[in-house]
């Protein structure tokens, strides 16, 4: 089969890879429809290659067709249509239990001391095989997939398998006041869901922060309020002017480790990129690696005793942190990874909704065939063509 893999620093292509197959009762083969391009997989393209094995096959946002299931799972057939959640969780342990599968103890990859397997990133996170390929091996089918209606386009179903329930635990650990205020930094897919979920569960004023003219435009065109952070010096200081001089409810950062305006972390990027895989990879894990600019303006943005949500993906273990200024101004701080399959019951019925409440619909720009891979990595990657959303078509 083809599969867009991983071959340096900004080097993917699409190769041929043997077919994947049943391996574990548990398992399910998959044949992939769309597959999403997500903004954490340019930290791989980019960033975390010391964590990478030439050759890994990427992406974590797939949906498609049954083919195939081991004789443990009894929930799909095939033939079935299936979005597949990034987590790979077991549904039955004690953090599933509770409702934190990214957490799954059936998956954790412990020697590294991290949390539930995901597809398609890093070593760091079980190395398992990704969905921007032709097929896919699912484990634990008995609880991950999603069957969805035959019928609508695959955009309609698609992002269930990380944006709109990243977005949606976004909001949820946002705490948004009923009617109050939230500024979300980074107009990504991630941050443009988050903005319409928030509006959707009942935020008065919804503020976008980002730099790139075509998400400010799509984030004005469902009518919220934006900010040009390349036009504006001083951010936090534009949000408190709209909120009435106290400061957002809460805030949202939907960025991560790659902010812009960070010079530091961007000579520490670069500088990391150098070295030995051996060397970067225990600095990685063990130093403050981070672009943090996007973290210090949501701290600076958010009222006192407001909420901060981080969904954007940070690794540095080490990076210095305001804790006088979190401690002061008494701000509460939630993250994570994504919890998908606990959401699924709240946006099921809002992506199936024929009205397409949440604009799933026109989220992608770009819709690509999967041989087309490394162009739509650079395009992502440069912000070019306005890219925001894309998704691979595998042609099979």
């Amino acid at each position: 089969m083809k599969a867009v893999t991983w071959h340096g620093k900004r080097d993917v292509r699409v190769d041929e890879v043997p077919d994947p197959r049943i391996e574990e009762p548990t398992d399910a083969i998959v044949r992939i429809t769309s597959t999403g391009i997500c903004g954490s997989d340019l930290h791989l393209y980019e960033v975390l290659g010391p964590f990478m094995g030439e050759g890994d096959i990427l992406g974590h946002e797939p949906m498609g067709i049954v083919e195939e299931v081991g004789s443990g799972v009894t929930n799909i057939k095939p033939g079935d249509r299936v979005v597949v959640p990034f987590n790979i969780s077991c549904g039955h342990c004690f953090m599933c239990d509770q409702g934190l599968q990214s957490q799954c103890e059936t998956t954790q990859v412990t020697q590294k001391g991290k949390g539930g397997a995901l597809f398609g990133y890093t070593k760091l996170y079980g190395q398992v095989p990704g969905g921007q390929a032709e097929y896919l091996r699912v484990p634990q089918a008995h609880y991950g997939p999603v069957k969805v209606p035959e019928g609508p386009t695959d955009e309609r179903f698609v992002y269930l398998s990380d944006v709109v329930p990243t977005a949606w635990q976004a909001v949820e650990y946002a705490g948004i006041p009923d009617g109050g205020s939230v500024v979300v930094f980074g107009l990504g897919p991630i941050g443009q869901m988050s903005c319409r979920i928030a509006a959707h569960r009942g935020a008065g004023k919804v503020i976008g922060v980002d730099l790139v003219p075509e998400r400010l435009a799509l984030a004005e065109r469902y009518g919220f309020t934006t900010v040009d952070a390349k036009a504006v010096k001083d951010v936090p200081g534009v949000v408190r002017e709209m909120t009435g001089g106290r400061g957002a409810d809460s805030a949202i950062d939907a960025v991560g480790m790659e902010a812009h305006g960070a010079p530091l972390g961007k000579l520490t990027h670069q500088m990391v990129g150098l070295l030995p895989d051996q060397i970067a990879a225990p600095l990685m894990e063990k130093g403050g690696v981070d672009r943090l600019a996007v973290l210090h303006q949501a701290i600076a943005a958010v009222r006192r005793g407001g909420t901060i949500s981080l969904s954007g993906v940070y690794g540095g273990m080490l990076d210095p942190m305001p804790m006088m200024d979190l401690f002061d101004k008494q701000i509460q701080l939630r993250m994570g990874q994504a919890n998908v399959r606990r959401w699924i019951d709240d946006v099921l019925p809002l992506v199936s909704d024929d009205a397409d409440p949440l604009g799933v619909e026109d989220l992608a720009t770009h819709k690509l065939p999967l041989e087309e891979a490394p162009r739509a990595y650079r395009m992502f990657q440069q912000k070019q063509d306005g890219a925001i959303k894309i998704l691979l078509k595998p042609s099979v």
